[in-house]
């Protein structure tokens, strides 16, 4: 027993004091550990203040049915089933018999629902048997954190994501930014894995990722996105793009990128209007008639013998789509009827002896490499260059009316705001700043890429013959008193590639007969631009129509047409002034009525937008306002005191 002592008394003092930091390690190892405190991801809104990304909170609720006590399982069955039949909207018996059998099977991990919302997850936490909890109800939920577009589809392919699928869009360009930077704490094990917080200050506090402020505005985005569907479905296309981008700014108020899925519905499936690089066809004749008149090789005035409509370089056919051709016209008319002869025949004349010449203004004009955005994945374009080993004896005559290069809708629509900006090119901008906690930490300004692309003297030129396509050229079909556009038309047949088919057998390597890209490309007002805008679509049905005119213009028009309604312009007037004496009388007494009833703000929370803002003003009020649709919240409650002059502040989804 003495010898058993001190073997005892030997075996404590070890433990305690030779091997006793080994054992403390162990024990913190074990009961102790620094837990992570994720930040918050930043949101990503609008220019006008609206939600267009956030994180949000989704829960897997799953059952341990062996946790639950059997009388209590037997007792609160019915109830549970019936509640989660109310939320989920299964059977109530189908909830039975699942539970019944996870019961006698032992099921410690039984799915009952994926992605449930945290309203919803606070409900299904008290159901019968659930508000038991962990261990007598057998309760898990497991908590994930997903990103939500509350505006839906539109604009989704730019507005991107960061997660197993890449980094696209502004929320893949930006991540570094939106992530913050995660905080640590330190827990203790307590009771059966469970784990408490040490003390009240964590050991580093995290820090909330960046907001994003886009130039995106909501009204616009969804004008043009529906105004770009519709159009789609009617010519069963297989994709196309539209972009509004501000003239002065360079800030792209809407995109939208729509492509055809397999059961014929549309959605974003790429950034087509940064990404995809092709022919542009007749667009770019703006490219050549601006090189031509600012060489002052040629005049708008100046006559081209366009011929019978046809032309040959090299053995090479060009065909105007106007049979019999034009004869003898303008080169401003040239550029109006869109005629392929004329254009082809300017640039031979003046350019065959030194096509680097026309090169190089091609190059001013910023088509030979990329323009450089704040999101990934923007095309490479290709124009020949008379140095290069693959420039042959068409090369310049076909880079004249849009074939043999390849450029992206982004950078035809920063070619055409240029002109519309008085020759000042623009970077297309996404984003506007970056905040963190309501503060501005960065802001990106408008960046100038050339800031003269041509005289003024040709500038005004060329934006007459644009506005000319519309009233008497190409584009007269969408040519409307009430407002003014200016653009160009464009219809190019696509280059189908040479590939070897399942047989392997070679094909292609030909201009399609059947495959065509629709455009459109302007500005408006024509006089004064406030916006550019490019519209281009891809492969619509020849049966039903595959002119640019016919397929993308009309899209432009009800942009153009929906924006000068419903967004104010600043140069928009209406010089007709109509007075009718009894009318005139009856507003004032309907005013004067309004201001007499009315010694309080009205409850305007759930009216339209319109008339909230209509009645608020006519009562003294000032009103500012974000958002589309009806009335959610409003600054001054109903029943405050009415002050007149007062600023009240809308809130609209």
């Amino acid at each position: 027993m003495t010898l058993f002592l001190f073997a005892v008394i030997f075996r404590v003092i070890n433990i305690q004091y030779v091997q006793g930091e080994k054992y403390k390690k162990l024990s913190t190892e074990l009961t102790i550990r620094q837990d992570t405190i994720r930040a918050n991801k930043g949101n990503v809104y609008a220019a006008d203040g609206n939600l267009l990304a956030t994180s949000m909170s989704k829960f897997t609720i799953r059952m341990d049915v062996v946790a639950v006590d059997g009388n209590v399982f037997e007792k609160n069955l019915v109830g549970l089933s019936k509640e989660l039949s109310k939320m989920f909207g299964k059977p109530v018996s189908h909830y039975q018999n699942k539970l019944r059998t996870a019961k006698k099977r032992k099921n410690r991990y039984l799915l009952i629902a994926r992605n449930v919302g945290y309203s919803d997850y606070l409900k299904v936490r008290e159901f019968p048997i659930f508000n038991l909890g962990v261990y007598g109800g057998g309760f898990i939920a497991e908590h994930k954190t997903v990103r939500a577009h509350p505006i839906g589809k539109i604009a989704e392919r730019t507005i991107g994501y960061d997660d197993f699928r890449g980094e696209a869009g502004i929320e893949g360009a930006f991540a570094d930014f939106m992530q913050g930077e995660n905080g640590l704490r330190w827990k203790q094990k307590f009771a059966k894995n469970q784990w408490k917080p040490i003390s009240d200050v964590n050991e580093k506090e995290p820090i909330d990722g960046h907001d994003i402020i886009t130039t995106i505005d909501v009204n616009i985005q969804d004008i043009t996105h529906h105004a770009l569907l519709s159009q789609l479905e009617y010519y069963e296309a297989d994709h196309g793009c539209a972009v509004v981008m501000e003239t002065a700014t360079g800030e792209i108020r809407a995109i939208s990128n729509l492509g055809k899925s397999s059961n014929g519905k549309y959605f974003e499936k790429r950034n087509y209007a940064v990404w995809e690089s092709h022919e542009p066809g007749s667009t770019f004749k703006l490219a050549s008639l601006m090189a031509a008149l600012d060489d002052k090789v040629i005049d708008t005035s100046t006559v081209i013998d366009t011929e019978k409509g046809i032309f040959y370089v090299n053995n090479r056919k060009v065909e105007d789509s106007h049979r019999g051709g034009y004869g003898k016209i303008s080169a401003a008319r040239v550029f109006e009827v869109s005629s392929n002869v004329g254009i082809v025949k300017i640039i031979k004349e003046h350019y065959d002896d030194d096509p680097q010449k026309f090169y190089d203004k091609i190059e001013k004009y910023g088509f030979t490499k990329p323009i450089g955005f704040q999101i990934k994945g923007e095309g490479v374009p290709y124009v020949p260059n008379p140095k290069d080993k693959n420039w042959s004896k068409i090369s310049l005559e076909w880079m004249s009316w849009g074939y043999g290069i390849s450029v992206t809708p982004m950078q035809i629509l920063t070619f055409y705001n240029a002109v519309a900006n008085n020759g000042i090119m623009v970077k297309p901008r996404f984003v506007k700043e970056l905040r963190r906690h309501d503060k501005t930490e960065k802001i990106f300004e408008t960046e100038v890429i050339n800031p003269k692309i041509a005289s003024d003297e040709t500038l005004r030129k060329l934006r007459k013959v644009m506005e000319n396509v519309v009233v008497r050229g190409t584009a007269a079909n969408i040519y409307s008193p009430n407002f003014s556009m200016a653009g160009k038309t464009g219809t190019a047949k696509k280059y189908m590639p040479r590939i070897k088919n399942d047989k392997g057998e070679w094909e292609g390597g030909y201009y399609s007969t059947k495959n065509y890209v629709a455009s459109f490309v302007g500005f408006f007002p024509a006089d004064e631009p406030k916006y550019s805008c490019i519209v281009v679509v891809h492969n619509p049905n020849k049966d039903t129509g595959y002119y640019g005119n016919s397929v993308a213009a009309p899209i432009f028009k009800e942009i153009a047409q929906k924006i000068y309604t419903t967004t104010p312009i600043d140069n928009q007037t209406v010089e007709d002034k109509v007075e009718f004496a009894s009318i005139d009388t009856q507003y004032k007494a309907y005013n004067k009525a309004i201001v007499k009833e009315y010694t309080n703000v009205p409850d305007v929370e759930g009216m339209s937008g319109m008339d909230a803002i209509s009645l608020l003003e006519n009562i003294g009020l000032k009103v500012k306002f974000s958002g589309v649709g009806k009335v959610n919240y409003q600054s001054i409650k109903k029943g405050e005191k009415l002050v007149k002059g007062t600023t009240i502040i809308l809130k609209l989804s």
